[in-house]
């Protein structure tokens, strides 16, 4: 008999820096989740605006929030890390600190992970503005997601991210500033495929300005994951640039 879902703890992994505009917004989406097995581990990367009292603020009133605070501004990638580090649950979910979830969305994809025996999921999602406006795009999920089809472009948002524990033990994003979700993704599909549901159960923010704009300075870091990470030949880390070039030029068009 399958087990039931609704007990299983998620360690929810939110990176943060100077996230005071949405941080409210952010963890009250998880606090309305209607699975309520969770930890919500927020990891203040030396914040300089309010985020910190902000997160304490929702802490002292639920223990499932928890604040950490790194030594010294590391990077989105080493917030993560230390997050996952400190995390308790059977399974590992991502939420950036502008993002938000709908109140179903731990509960169908924990669901639909148990029903089809899945230990890497993800999920559509819908695009807001800064103001939290839905732009009416969505960004659709591919139903399976292998290794060799993720090294042309990076096909899974990193807010709707579940794993398994108990499949891949803990796994760290490497030491890079840009990218790390999607290295990590890599790493997992070496195991084994991703599998997606079609359904929008979050919100991503864009415009936001932490964020990079111009995407073509991120291929750096694809280049870097590739040859350093991957440890593709220069050859096949060429085409791979080019080929992710040549999607998002079609993709702007």
């Amino acid at each position: 008999m399958r087990e039931d879902c609704k007990y299983h703890l998620v360690s929810i992994v939110t990176p943060v820096y100077n996230s005071e505009k949405y941080l409210a917004q952010n963890i009250k989406s998880v606090q309305l989740q209607t699975h309520t097995s969770l930890e919500h581990i927020l990891v203040d990367d030396c914040s300089t605006d309010n985020s910190a009292q902000i997160i304490k603020h929702f802490a002292e009133k639920d223990n499932r929030i928890r604040y950490v605070k790194l030594s010294e501004n590391s990077g989105a990638g080493v917030a993560r890390n230390k997050a996952i580090e400190l995390a308790k649950g059977d399974y590992i979910a991502f939420l950036d600190s502008d993002d938000l979830w709908y109140p179903d969305k731990l509960k169908k994809q924990l669901a639909f992970m148990q029903a089809n025996n899945y230990p890497f999921t993800f999920t559509a999602y819908d695009k807001i503005d800064i103001a939290g406006k839905l732009l009416g795009k969505q960004v659709n999920a591919k139903r399976k997601v292998t290794y060799k089809s993720a090294l042309y472009k990076n096909p899974i948002g990193c807010l709707t991210v579940i794993y398994s524990i108990s499949f891949f033990g803990k796994q760290y994003m490497p030491k890079i500033r840009k990218r790390q979700d999607y290295a990590l993704w890599l790493k997992l599909l070496k195991k084994t495929d991703a599998y997606g549901i079609q359904q929008c159960l979050s919100s991503y923010r864009v415009g936001n300005e932490s964020i990079s704009s111009n995407k073509f300075k991120l291929l750096t870091y694809e280049w870097r994951i590739y040859r350093d990470i991957e440890g593709l030949s220069r050859m096949k880390s060429v085409f791979y640039l080019i080929s992710a070039i040549l999607i998002k030029l079609k993709s702007y068009f």
